[in-house]
């Protein structure tokens, strides 16, 4: 039975599909305006601003004295937010990794052409980003790709869409992937409706027995005003997750133990988890695929919440479309097939993207015959959107030996040459290299094959 597109959506729809057609230089834009660089670059640093003639919003930074050396372009993390492209954005991304351009590196970074979920599309504005900086300062001797977070999976996306051929290399030297939401839509989103159905069975507030239903894998209906802040009090009603331990009912503590438990999420981040599980579905799944579901549920056995036969006898169960699973891993899952190295980092404790989901890349490499371009660290950390500031020159350091020397890097090699460089960038090297990430179905609840 055909799916029924809510009718604010189809215009969406199309120009998506319009913008999908057109190739990444469709439109030129105007030169990077030269500006003052926000606070936190080393003196002396130029930086500019720009739109991309599609819509994103751009810094570019460039180190002291650059001779064309080394640019890296950065693909952000998210999304967290949808709508229109925020400038902000790339003003945050730019010092927060000012560490890039201190380590005598140029640095670009887009915001995308749009919030909300779209992998290739980010892609595409990326490499569309790199190609205004090489017409405008001239082509670097290397391009490092480094993708953190849900730019990870974009970065790993963008590594493969222009990986070149044989007789003509791409545009990327080496990639840097680092706290990575890697694997694809389904298989790196999967346990958020294993959230959303857990915690209506426990709190039954998410929608509220007096609002109308809807399937939980939509996220929330188009027309819906519910707000952040509102979600967050009826978290916080049902759980206690915001009020010290000892300010916590019975019931709340045994309504967050339920729902953390069974979903393995630290309870810190329960309510960000939610907001994804709410907003980005509802960009991903209304916004995206035509209101077509991606994420199924059936067969999945849920374990840990106190009493796991009620809960798997309660929880609504949810059949993925097929279409839609086709689509959004066309748009997100990596296929492997990668022909420069890639370097990873990530926290043993990452509470936003588990780091069980390196070895669901790591498996996707070794399954396409590419495990050997595939390097990943490990350090012990309980953080997802910055990690000991150390690491990250010391991986560009690593990911370039490789590329120009042909060394390829350890783990121990990258934990000596961070601690080597703790006294220029402060302490912070965790990195422990004989750890190694678990199988993710150890993390997520299984579907079955």
């Amino acid at each position: 039975m055909p799916t029924c597109i809510h009718p604010l959506v189809r215009p969406l729809l199309a120009a998506a599909l319009i913008a999908a057609s057109l190739p990444v230089a469709a439109q030129d834009a105007a030169p990077p305006e030269a500006r003052a660089c926000p606070s936190g670059l080393p003196a002396g640093a130029r930086c500019f601003w720009g739109e991309d003639g599609r819509g994103a919003f751009y810094w570019i930074a460039l180190p002291p004295n650059w001779n064309r050396d080394v640019l890296v372009m950065h693909a952000h993390g998210g999304p967290a937010d949808t709508g229109p492209a925020k400038p902000e954005r790339a003003t945050e991304d730019l010092q927060r990794w000012a560490v890039t351009v201190k380590a005598g590196h140029a640095w670009a970074g887009s915001t995308y052409r749009r919030g909300g979920y779209g992998v290739t599309m980010a892609a595409e504005d990326t490499e569309r980003l790199r190609r205004i900086v090489v017409r405008h300062f001239g082509a670097p001797r290397r391009t490092l790709l480094h993708g953190q977070s849900y730019g990870a999976g974009v970065a790993a996306k963008a590594a493969e869409l222009y990986a070149g051929t044989d007789g003509a290399p791409g545009p990327y030297d080496g990639v840097l992937l680092t706290s990575g939401v890697l694997g694809g839509g389904t298989v790196a989103y999967d346990f958020r409706l294993d959230l959303r159905v857990v915690y209506q069975h426990v709190c039954n507030n998410h929608p509220r027995p007096d609002e109308p239903p809807y399937p939980l894998w939509q996220g929330l209906p188009l027309q819906a005003t519910l707000t952040r802040a509102e979600l967050a009090e009826r978290v916080n009603a049902c759980t206690g997750v915001r009020k010290p331990v000892a300010e916590r009912t019975a019931q709340q503590q045994a309504n967050l133990a339920a729902i953390i438990n069974t979903v393995r999420i630290p309870e810190g981040s329960l309510i960000g988890h939610l907001n994804w599980a709410t907003w980005l579905f509802q960009d991903l799944v209304q916004l995206r695929l035509g209101g077509r579901n991606p994420f199924g549920n059936v067969g999945a056995v849920y374990q840990g919440s106190g009493d796991d036969r009620a809960l798997n006898a309660a929880v609504p169960r949810y059949a993925a479309d097929p279409q839609a699973v086709t689509d959004l891993a066309r748009d997100s899952a990596p296929t492997g097939a990668v022909r420069v190295p890639v370097l990873t980092l990530h926290a043993i404790h990452d509470p936003v993207a588990f780091v069980e989901l390196e070895t669901a890349y790591r498996e996707v490499l070794h399954r396409a015959g590419t495990g050997d371009r595939l390097v990943q660290t490990f350090s012990e950390e309980s953080e997802h959107s910055y990690l000991g500031e150390a690491q990250y020159p010391a991986l560009f350091a690593e990911l370039l030996d490789w590329i120009d020397q042909g060394r390829k890097p350890t783990p121990h090699s990258v934990a000596t040459r961070c601690k080597a460089l703790e006294a220029t960038y402060g302490p912070g090297c965790r990195i422990r290299p004989d750890y190694r990430s678990a199988p993710l179905s150890s993390r997520v609840t299984p579907r079955p094959s």
